[in-house]
């Protein structure tokens, strides 16, 4: 209970924490510091004696809901509320409690953010332009994003208490640092760049309606291109200018913008109204803003005085400056443009009011072509389509192409500035109560007001006058003004020192933005961003935020930043919405918000609304947005942001991994999707540190990143005793993982003794139907050595294990000489000796070596053997063809055996290993007497082998000298014929054949018992004479009769099996072999290792391969 109310109250911001997140929160209820003596007294009366042991850790619930009701938010940011905590000092001092409650704190600063430049400078052109249905659709598809997001954020936001932070701080904890780093990132360039298109407008108002005399570019007689650029020059000096002006403010000191806020505010009101006032007032004295139209062109008011080509002045007619604009002289006989000569001018009311029915004028849209010249409908006009166009700066021209998409990019920002509440949480009095209120309220306020003015502007403006942009047509006047009562002053005033204080914000809220996400670590490369001056201020980060917003002045275009901005903000509420809907999806046990007007499917579709909307507004800014946020994503990712802040993405990897196990649950996978689930079986030594790295590099190599992989090890012990060196084992694994690149999870079992735990491994290993078929162990090294027998016993036992269990068991034999994932086989062969087929494991395998850079330059090379009484050649086709359907590249040889006499060697080899088990079973004997008991036997057995027969000895290695394990898995057909002694003379089967039975094809009843020393049948003669001159240090005289003819038999076979293998495989990088099966009963465990021993003599490299009794791989597609 304790936990759960730590992490709902605190959220990240415990007092340990300090902006790195580890897997637990730190609790700032508990006192750890005092000693034993302080704690009996502290407890001793409170009836407390029971728990004082976990008072560490179980805080008294009175200390606990002290300190939870004293819990106060720091204005500052969630970080440098971690900070505070942490900081004695801070801690002393006493902070002042938030005092702002639901309209001063959300209301009003939403309604300030939202309401701006756009709803002034562009809304009825808007109108004018998209038509009353068009623009209403555009707006209201933008007001429901923006309501269904605040709905989101309202139930984020009352999910437990946010420290100050904002949005970043709420996305970030909700979906992880990658996404709330990259969306952190995209809403501080929305804020940034809105920032730059608020200075835009206020320059655009300076420049255009208050004095177009202080232009540096002069725009006089200038026409067309060169207009347009003297204008946006402009645009970039007094932009420029205007944001070093207001960078130099915020600069100096925040609380001068924060006292001119409520100013601004006031401005914006005011205006509104101003504009009501005057939509009232034209619905009975429509103000008189004529507008000269020539034929049915919307002329230039400043080219003229009297809108009329003559005028009568006593009784003479005189030509007025219209006509000289038009005609090359004043006199009435000049020559003039013909479409001039061809129309008639006349004078339209730019405003005729509410009651005039020009609604149905302006319901449909009237896109234009940049330079087209602004038309009045209705008006009959004269025109020969094959005159050129002459005269055209003297009419009113489009700036830009317009279109539907373009309308919803210009217009988006003017419904941003939802997150000003939540950006304040931490000055609120109460936050989870005040920022659902205010932001919807806020939200509902702003869209009626701009869903009326679309209304209202399309019924009370003529639409030449609602498209004219820049009011040429109308004196240059604001044309939003000209509505205005009671003076055009009062709109041109008021969005100007709106623009400005929207300008302010932007640059004092962005910057600590960039702080907070700076300061949280998630990001490096922007950690300096987190420094400032000692009172907090983020110096560098409104460096920074200039240099960006600059950007945006130099594009100077207000109608090419608002899509920019667009993106960002779009991209911000779009993941608002994931959150919300993945956490109520998600149900996950923290998501208890207060505020209960939610829904998954409200989010979804604000989701969907605002992915919609930023391909509306612009394909290929969406797609740029969307490539910087997935850098930052991956960067984020690729640093290993170490943070774990209980978000949602780690709530959709659990429901999915459920998901798909239970998927995997409904059946066995297909051939086809059959791929090594590999689990590793490593050893420890008494540092727990790792005895064969190299079994992950093999790994690495085989698995390439896919798949699963278990590594597991055994720690001998109890679980409450050793469970540190449990920990220390499983750090050791995970560190040799990372460092090979192998994939996947580490598991350390403890036991009370060895064989037990990889027992336990290998039942247990996996999860439902994510588990393990294949398992990887190490040949055990020196396992002649008295000491190593228990590794001996072990490593058969595994081999036992995984038989029953129908896994796959891969052991390389030598692993120390495998490579490293860094070395490189610039040429040779992977030898794959077919014995008996096992599934098509040694198929599978080198395919898969392949693939990984170690091994790609190596060639394949598959051999079977063949007896006498198969024909060689039709099993070579065979073969070939086989592999043909499968795909593989790889050369084939059949290699014959013919039948040879038992060597003298062979006895000479099965005498020294059954004295050594007899021996060894006999005498009790201490560990160093065994040794070297056994080291006396191999001496005289080896002298007497180079005595008897010395032409049929092929290099050996003492039994002192053997060397190091590995891991292996398959069965070979001639080998199993050679274990279970079946035949005196065991035929190996070609792989084609479908006669040879497999150990999993046969039943119970059919098995061989497999008996390796208890073989009661005397062996025949043999062809050698028994040598009389052998004599053991015991007195016992072996003689070769009195062998065992079944282990002769194998010896005999594995002999002659290693000597073809060593002809033809001693230079290949790496050997697959199949392995022989181990024998059912215990006493003959030293022989079978002995055979293993054999067949692999003179290899550098073999991975011993046993199936796990199914087919691996298949020929159809």
């Amino acid at each position: 209970m304790h936990n759960n109310l730590t992490d709902c109250e605190e959220g990240d911001g415990g007092p340990n924490s300090q902006g790195d997140v580890t897997s637990k929160e730190s609790s700032p209820f508990i006192n750890s510091s005092t000693s034993d003596v302080e704690k009996s007294q502290q407890y001793d009366g409170k009836n407390m004696a029971l728990f004082e042991e976990e008072m560490d850790t179980s805080p008294m619930v009175s200390s606990l809901l002290s300190s939870l009701a004293n819990y106060s938010n720091l204005t500052q940011g969630s970080k440098e509320h971690e900070e505070a905590e942490n900081n004695e000092e801070a801690r002393k001092k006493t902070v002042q409690a938030p005092r702002m409650g639901t309209i001063m704190g959300v209301y009003l600063p939403c309604m300030q953010n939202i309401l701006g430049v756009i709803l002034f400078l562009r809304m009825t052109w808007l109108v004018g332009i998209g038509g009353v249905f068009g623009t209403f659709t555009i707006v209201f598809m933008c007001c429901s994003t923006t309501m269904l997001t605040a709905i989101s954020m309202s139930a984020i936001a009352t999910n437990g208490v946010v420290p100050a932070g904002g949005s970043y701080y709420m996305i970030s904890r909700s979906l992880g640092p990658e996404f709330g780093g990259a969306v952190g990132i995209c809403f501080y360039l929305g804020t940034t760049f809105a920032g730059a298109m608020y200075i835009l407008g206020c320059i655009e108002i300076l420049l255009i309606y208050i004095v177009p005399a202080a232009a540096i570019f002069k725009m006089e007689g200038l026409e067309g291109a060169e207009a347009e650029a003297a204008l946006l020059n402009n645009m970039r000096v007094y932009g420029t200018i205007v944001l070093s002006l207001m960078a130099l403010v915020v600069f100096v000191g925040v609380k001068y913008v924060n006292k001119l806020a409520l100013v601004f505010l006031a401005c914006v009101i005011l205006s509104i109204l101003a504009v009501y006032a005057g939509v009232i007032k034209t619905s009975f004295d429509p103000p008189d803003f004529p507008v000269c139209v020539l034929g049915n062109r919307t002329l230039v008011s400043k080219g003229f005085d009297i809108c009329a080509k003559t005028i009568e002045r006593g009784n003479a007619t005189v030509t007025t400056k219209l006509w000289r604009a038009f005609c090359d002289s004043e006199f009435l006989n000049a020559t003039c443009d013909e479409y001039f000569s061809s129309n008639n001018v006349s004078q339209i009311q730019g405003i005729p009011g509410i009651t005039s029915g020009i609604m149905a004028e302006n319901l449909f849209s009237t896109f234009m072509e940049k330079n087209s010249i602004l038309e009045k409908r209705g008006i009959p006009a004269v025109l020969d389509p094959e005159a050129p166009e002459t005269n055209t700066n003297r009419y009113v021209l489009a700036d830009i192409t317009s279109f539907f998409t373009l309308l919803v990019g210009i217009y988006f920002p003017s419904v941003t500035g939802i997150m000003a509440g939540s950006n304040r949480s931490g000055d609120l009095q109460d936050a989870q109560k005040s920022i659902p209120i205010g932001t919807i309220l806020a939200i509902t306020t702003t869209s009626i007001i701009y869903m009326s003015s679309v209304i209202l502007f399309g019924a009370c403006v003529d639409g030449v006058v609602l498209r004219d942009k820049f009011g040429e047509g109308v004196n240059g006047n604001l044309v939003i003004g000209t509505l205005a009562w009671p003076s055009p002053w009062v709109i041109v005033f008021g969005s100007f020192f709106s623009t400005c204080g929207a300008g302010l914000q932007s640059l004092t809220g962005a910057p600590r933005l960039l702080q907070a996400i700076a300061r949280d670590g998630i990001i490096p490369f922007l950690r300096v961003f987190g420094h400032g001056k000692a009172n907090g201020e983020p110096t560098w980060a409104l460096l920074l935020t200039a240099c960006i917003c600059e950007i945006g002045i130099l594009i100077a275009s207000l109608d090419a930043v608002a899509p920019i901005l667009s993106m960002f903000f779009l991209m911000c509420y779009m993941f608002v919405n994931l959150a919300c809907a993945l956490q109520t999806l998600l149900r996950t046990p923290n998501w208890r918000p207060r505020f209960k007007f939610y829904h998954w499917a409200l989010s979804l579709l604000g989701m969907s609304l605002c992915l919609t909307l930023m391909f509306l507004c612009s394909w290929y800014y969406a797609i740029v947005a969307m490539v910087i946020a997935s850098c930052i994503y991956k960067y984020i990712e690729f640093c290993g942001a170490e943070k774990e802040w209980g978000d949602g993405i780690r709530g959709i990897s659990l429901s999915a991994a459920r998901y798909a196990l239970m998927r995997l649950e409904e059946g066995p996978p297909h051939t086809k999707n059959w791929r090594p689930q590999i689990m590793v079986l490593m050893s420890l030594d008494a540092e727990q540190n790792i005895e064969q790295p190299r079994l992950l590099s093999l790994t690495s190599q085989l698995k390439a990143g896919k798949g699963l992989t278990i590594v597991g090890a055994c720690v001998e012990g109890t679980y409450l005793n050793n469970q540190p060196q449990a920990q220390e084992g499983d750090q050791s694994l995970r560190k040799l993982m990372e460092v090979e690149k192998v994939k996947g999870f580490s598991q350390v079992v403890i036991s009370s003794n060895l064989r037990d735990a990889t027992s336990h491994l290998i039942q247990a290993g996996g999860l439902g139907g994510l588990r393990h078929n294949t398992v990887l162990v190490s040949f055990p090294k020196n396992w002649k050595q008295a000491e190593e027998r228990h590794r001996c016993r072990n490593f058969i036992e595994v081999i036992r294990e995984t038989t029953a269990a129908h896994l796959a068991l891969l052991v390389p034999k030598n692993i120390s000489a495998y490579p490293s994932n860094g070395e490189r086989f610039t040429e040779g062969h992977i030898d794959v000796w077919w014995i008996v087929h096992d599934g098509g494991m040694l198929m599978l395998l080198p395919f898969l070596l392949r693939q990984h850079k170690v091994w790609r330059k190596c060639k394949i090379r598959i051999f079977t053997v063949a007896q006498m009484d198969d024909n060689s050649i039709q099993m070579k086709k065979d073969l070939m063809t086989f592999l043909y359907h499968l795909r593989f590249d790889a050369e084939v040889e059949v290699v014959e055996m013919h039948e040879s006499d038992i060597s003298a060697y062979t006895y000479e080899k099965t005498l020294m290993m059954e004295q050594r088990s007899q021996i060894l079973k006999e005498m009790h004997l201490t560990k160093n007497e065994r040794e070297r008991e056994i080291q006396s036997i191999t001496d005289v057995s080896r002298g007497s082998i180079r005595r008897k027969n010395p032409s049929n000895l092929h290099p050996q290695r003492s039994i002192a000298e053997e060397s190091v394990g590995g891991n292996g898995e398959e069965k070979s057909e001639e080998e199993v014929q050679l274990i279970q002694g079946k035949n005196a003379t065991p035929t190996p089967t070609s792989p084609t054949s479908p006669s040879a039975p497999t150990p999993a094809a046969m039943s119970p009843g059919e098995e061989v018992q497999m008996t390796w020393t208890d073989d009661t049948e005397k062996p025949n003669n043999p062809a050698v004479a028994n040598p009389e001159n052998i004599k053991d240090m015991f007195n016992m005289k072996p003689e070769w009769e009195n062998l065992n003819q079944s282990n002769v038999r194998r010896m005999h076979h594995a002999q002659k099996l290693n000597e073809v293998i060593v002809k033809k495989s001693q230079e290949a990088k790496l050997v697959l072999l199949n392995m022989p099966g181990p024998p059912k009963n215990r006493t003959g465990e030293e022989n079978y290792m002995e055979f293993l021993e054999v067949l692999t003599e003179g290899l550098n490299r073999v991975l011993l391969v046993r199936g796990g009794g199914r087919e691996v791989i298949t020929i159809y597609s």
